[in-house]
């Protein structure tokens, strides 16, 4: 379990990372911003659970590792920017923004999945007199999975995508919801993949049929 846990997150930092280089890149930040935004955006919320369950120092200052890779991935989505996009980036036609636009969504929404999962795993290890509290697991999923993105959004001068945009945390939630129900009747190794699948497939299906959650279209 431990392994398959482990391998989430590499895929969860890897996905985040990618996310948060890609809004650098797309915010016109240099080499510094794009691997700062890549980092903050892989650990943030990560860091933001461990705050919240007092299990400080957090583990991504603790282990280098999450935030190695975040760092090497960030660069290395900057070289391919600069060695095969940079001429898109600069005059970008419809075709390239929407791919680029889709690669962002993508990553990001793996990144959710991922880190959903991963969020449930730690509280369940770190406050064991409240594993079974359903509202705090599931509560500490979705801050893990959308925390990371939140601060990507904030520093990149962008009101958050869970305020305003398609389904964000409803995404996380559905995915931490079906993690507890799977995991009593079914099993934990079964939960992790279902529940990281679910919520990549709902964020998705989310941004292809534009769902939304109601809100008040003020002075429009």
């Amino acid at each position: 379990m431990n392994d398959l846990i482990d391998i989430l997150d590499i895929i969860g930092v890897v996905a985040f990372a990618i996310s948060g280089a890609m809004t650098a890149i797309k915010k016109r930040m240099d080499l510094l911003g794009v691997c700062v935004l890549g980092i903050v955006t892989a650990v943030g919320g990560g860091i933001t659970r461990d705050v919240l369950l007092g299990n400080t120092p957090p583990a991504a200052f603790k282990n280098p590792r999450d935030v190695s890779i975040a760092a090497i991935v960030s660069c290395l989505v900057f070289i391919f920017m600069i060695m095969n996009a940079s001429e898109h980036a600069k005059n970008p036609s419809e075709k390239f923004v929407a791919i680029y636009e889709y690669i962002l969504m993508l990553t990001d929404a793996v990144g959710l999945g991922a880190f959903t999962v991963i969020g449930i795993d730690v509280a369940k290890k770190t406050v064991s007199e409240y594993n079974t509290n359903t509202f705090l697991l599931i509560f500490v999923g979705v801050i893990t999975g959308v925390g990371g993105g939140v601060l990507r959004d904030i520093m990149s001068g962008m009101i958050p995508y869970i305020f305003k945009k398609h389904i964000y945390a409803v995404a996380s939630a559905a995915g931490a919801g079906a993690y507890m129900v799977i995991d009593n009747c079914i099993g934990r190794n079964t939960a992790i993949v279902g529940c990281s699948v679910l919520v990549v497939a709902v964020r998705v299906l989310a941004v292809h049929f534009e769902w939304n959650l109601p809100k008040i279209k003020y002075g429009e």
